[in-house]
């Protein structure tokens, strides 16, 4: 059977049709929103995060990695040695492989949740064990997420792009309905504290592996026959360590490839304006104007690419 929809939920039910006892998920990049998640799980898992080797680990990502770690007790993430691509899902009981899935889907919110654009592909008995004795043979060449020191990652964060995304308008101002007063409109379908950041083309032109082009989706078809694109969903790790999901939603025609225009937290619009408005100072409900970023201390915020699908967003003083 082949899956190319609804992935991370495929992956978190699993258990109930296999009766297992561990889930082993080896992958070459993570999240930390489906890493958390496995809380969830009824029994241990096993993470790895399998570019380590050649790549090294942002930081950013490793301390909310860590964070997630410290907090389950029924989840240990390990950092491949060996420089590993592969993703593969394994449940095991006793030890032994019961089902698995393998295919190009990272362990993360950005290759779970794009519908087509990931495959997972269950194996078949054979394979069980040689899929076995492969996840074993890069977890002796593992360590664990709390054997990781600080030297190697500061000199990897070092070398990121960083992109400034102003808060405000073109002239000047926080826009009145729109950017982070998006939810100020009240002929808008939104709630007060809906809020979205706004890619613009420079953005685009200058940092062209941070916005990638809108992908088409071939279910999502408009009145008119035409074929719409994907609202690519993301994590955001902030420099607090806070952690939400967003979506760059939208589009805009750069150079004759559509982008998209706006980065929005997901699946609740407000929690990026609630987020905002807490760190300023503005109640909750509040339009936000530029004096109050001023006294705060910042107009803009600079967005990082930490990995596949990851981003960080640097909003500190």
């Amino acid at each position: 059977m082949l899956y190319t929809e609804d992935l991370e939920e495929l992956i978190f039910h699993r258990h109930e049709i296999h009766e297992s006892d561990e889930l082993i998920v080896l992958s070459g990049y993570l999240g930390p929103s489906p890493v958390a998640r496995l809380e969830q799980l009824p029994f241990n898992s096993t993470v790895i995060y399998g570019m380590y080797g050649s790549e090294g680990i942002k930081p950013t990502l490793h301390h909310s990695l860590l964070r997630i770690q410290n907090s389950i007790d029924n989840l240990n993430v390990f950092y491949s040695q060996l420089p590993v691509h592969s993703k593969c899902y394994a449940w095991r009981r006793r030890g032994e492989i019961i089902h698995a899935l393998v295919g190009s889907a990272n362990f993360s919110t950005n290759g779970l949740s794009t519908p087509f654009r990931e495959v997972l592909a269950e194996t078949t008995y054979d394979t069980f064990r040689p899929l076995n004795a492969y996840i074993q043979h890069v977890l002796n060449n593992s360590i664990s997420c709390l054997e990781v020191g600080n030297e190697r990652m500061v000199e990897i964060e070092v070398n990121l792009e960083f992109c400034r995304m102003t808060l405000l308008g073109k002239d000047g101002e926080v826009q009145n309905a729109a950017g982070l007063n998006w939810g100020q409109n009240p002929n808008n379908h939104t709630t007060p504290n809906d809020a979205y950041i706004p890619i613009r083309a420079e953005h685009i032109r200058i940092y062209p592996h941070l916005f990638l082009p809108k992908q088409l989706n071939p279910q999502n078809i408009d009145k008119r026959g035409r074929l719409q694109r994907h609202n690519d969903a993301i994590e955001i790790i902030w420099d607090d360590g806070l952690t939400m999901e967003g979506l760059f939603e939208g589009s805009q025609p750069v150079e004759g490839v559509i982008y998209p225009k706006q980065i929005s937290s997901f699946p609740i619009k407000a929690q990026l304006g609630e987020y905002i408005r807490n760190r300023i100072g503005v109640p909750l409900g509040q339009p936000v104007r530029r004096h109050h970023l001023e006294k705060y201390g910042r107009t803009d915020v600079t967005v990082s690419l930490l990995a596949e699908g990851v981003y960080k967003f640097d909003f500190s003083v």
